[in-house]
């Protein structure tokens, strides 16, 4: 997450390269957010693996009155991109929030057979290592002692 940052240009084709899921958000209070959105497509369409599962999450549900984007106009967007989805939601309210990953991983994990998925789980920091069979040993408990 680079948050469009100029600074880090350099670096987001690094970012890219390696991306199984991509979740594109604009403010739905800022159309200028939303007009940035072919720019960040064509980083994408330059970098990125066609397999990448793409989103378009506009955000700020929270802040409907001050809204300039349409739930239409995002739909629209996302319909003109083959494969991608769209959802609203609220960050500040945690609307939507855990759903939009846990269905970005969901729709990755479908298109990766399961030898695939194993082998990068084993290969993966986030591989859980086996419990030691022995339990570290533990300090004696302290007897209860109330003080003063």
């Amino acid at each position: 997450d680079t948050a469009g940052q100029e600074r880090f240009n350099s670096i987001t084709s690094a970012y890219y390269r390696s991306a199984k899921g991509i979740i594109l958000v604009y403010d739905i209070t800022k159309k200028e957010t939303f007009d940035d959105l072919p720019k960040w497509m064509k980083m994408i369409d330059k970098y990125a693996s066609e397999d990448a599962e793409l989103l378009l999450v506009g955000n700020k549900l929270d802040c409907e009155v001050d809204r300039e984007i349409t739930r239409q106009q995002g739909e629209k967007f996302a319909q003109q991109i083959t494969g991608m989805r769209f959802c609203e939601a609220s960050a500040k309210d945690n609307f939507n929030v855990d759903e939009i990953f846990l269905k970005l991983v969901d729709d990755i994990l479908k298109k990766m057979p399961l030898d695939v998925i194993r082998n990068e789980l084993s290969n993966s920091i986030l591989s859980l290592q086996p419990e030691p069979e022995i339990p570290p040993e533990l300090p004696p408990p302290r007897p209860h002692v109330r003080c003063c």
